[in-house]
């Protein structure tokens, strides 16, 4: 079972113990897939499934699309986008950030978001 199959299954199958309308089945439909499909995700047998799909997939399960298109491997357009404008500071950041601590990734978070410019 893949990281991004299993906490999908692990997300639906919780959900369904509280709510029947999580079966496999029904929650393939509502996001417009096979319940063949979803199966094979959640095994781990097929490849996370698109952008678009891991989106719809994330907002059925109250998942955050961000993190669920990060287990698949996947970055959303949008983000792709802003990085695309200027490639060279955002790596420069990410790289910086990457040994971090949460909290201080959270105030820079809160500097940018707050912040006058």
């Amino acid at each position: 079972m893949t990281h991004f199959g299993g906490l999908v299954r692990a997300r639906r199958e919780a959900l369904r113990r509280g709510d029947r309308s999580y079966s496999l089945r029904q929650v393939a439909a509502r996001v417009g897939i096979e319940p063949a499909y979803l199966s094979k995700i959640e095994r781990g047998d097929v490849a996370p499934p698109s952008e678009a799909t891991t989106c719809r997939l994330a907002r059925e399960l109250g998942e955050d699309p961000d993190v669920l298109l990060a287990l698949a491997g996947k970055v959303s357009s949008d983000l792709k986008e802003i990085i695309r404008k200027r490639p060279r500071l955002f790596a420069e950041l990410i790289r910086q950030l990457k040994e971090a601590p949460d909290d201080a990734i959270l105030r820079v978070v809160r500097e940018v978001r707050d912040g006058d410019w």
